[in-house]
């Protein structure tokens, strides 16, 4: 049976106008200018930054990252990083609990592949597992990882952070690596503390912090307010989407990534259908109350999804429609979603195709 997964997307020339839709589409100079604003940000203050692939999940724009002078690289899951490390890449931090022994063991041979593996943990359990696997191997470097606000994953007091720290620091297998959090936009000074008691803590202990990891896309121009961080982390930024827009981090000319759908029906005056649903855009409304901001329709909406159909609402719209057959832009709510849902990611430049790239860690969710 052929497999229309390796059927040919596009090749360097075409225009993206004649593309088969739904398709992402990713505008190279808004790509390259997104990597330089944040890189030269970063730089300015004194800051490693540590880009974080999932939104990306493409080797080759973790090169770019790189060269661009990034310090490393940040991923969700192991197998993520295998990817990574098969592309060559050393340095590279798995920000999320590793349990089971399937999972260790493949992360006690991606420590043995590679001479900068960093995990984070935040519970005795964690520990104590990533301990009893790597003990007398290959020692694993661990950071705690610390809730300063964001109501994820983490420890919840400078005091739990220290305490933990002081365990992986006697467990045989492992070595204390630093701190890291992913705190809620907009909470600066409170991270800060957290991170300022928990050094002084460790300090006491006779417990060195190498590295203190800030992260976020969502407070990315505030990360030079904390400064006890060494670095930061950051993924949605190379692409930009709606939200990122929303919180005033870039404009819509900002945004590199489109999703380039058709219209496929207009049952009526005030709805347009398109070919791009929940495969496509993503349901992750992210706060929104629609699903994608269309490009040059400022006042329709994206009002529902179902797989394969998006429903477009333009009973507000006091100028022209978009018409059966047209070829609509829309820019994603979360881009990170979007690239998790095709194999490759089509690159433009003008509107002329520049490359296609395999989305490589797709999928990859554990």
């Amino acid at each position: 049976m052929h497999d229309n997964r390796f059927a040919v997307v596009a090749k360097a020339g075409d225009r993206i106008a004649d593309l088969s839709t739904p398709r992402p589409v990713i505008d190279e100079d808004r790509l390259a200018a997104n990597i330089d604003r944040v890189q030269s940000y970063m730089d300015r203050h004194g800051l490693n930054f540590r880009p974080h692939i999932k939104t990306h999940k493409i080797p080759a724009l973790a090169v770019a990252q790189v060269a661009a002078g990034a310090k490393g690289i940040n991923c969700q899951k192991v197998t993520e990083a295998e990817v990574f490390a098969e592309a060559g890449f050393e340095d590279i931090l798995i920000t999320f609990n590793i349990l089971g022994p399937q999972k260790l063991e493949r992360l006690a041979k991606l420590n043995e592949r590679i001479s900068a593996l960093k995990v984070v943990a935040d519970s005795e359990v964690t520990v104590d597992g990533l301990a009893a696997h790597f003990s007398g191997h290959k020692p694993l470097n661990v950071l705690v990882e610390c809730d300063t606000g964001g109501g994820r994953c983490g420890v919840q007091t400078p005091g739990e952070a220290a305490s933990l720290a002081k365990r992986i620091a006697a467990a045989d297998g492992l070595t204390f690596g630093g701190i890291v959090t992913y705190p809620k936009p907009q909470s600066a000074p409170a991270v800060e503390a957290f991170i300022t008691e928990t050094l002084a803590q460790l300090t006491s202990e006779g417990i060195s912090c190498p590295i203190v990891s800030n992260g976020g896309t969502p407070s990315l121009f505030e990360a030079h307010l904390v400064t006890s961080a060494t670095e930061h982390r950051a993924g949605t930024y190379i692409y930009n989407d709606r939200q990122m827009v929303r919180m005033g981090h870039c404009t819509e000319d900002d945004c590199a990534m489109h999703v380039l759908a058709t219209v496929v029906s207009r049952p009526n005056a005030d709805r347009a259908v398109i070919d791009a649903g929940s495969k496509a855009l993503t349901s992750d409304l992210q706060g929104f109350s629609d699903y994608g901001l269309v490009v040059g329709y400022p006042e329709a909406r994206i009002s529902s999804l179902s797989e394969e159909h998006g429903v477009i609402d333009l009973s507000s719209c006091t100028g022209p429609r978009p018409q059966i057959g047209e070829r609509l832009f829309i820019i994603p709510n979360h881009t990170c979603v979007v690239s998790n849902l095709f194999d490759t990611m089509v690159f433009h430049r003008g509107g002329i195709v520049t490359r296609v790239e395999d989305v490589a860690a797709r999928g990859l969710v554990w």
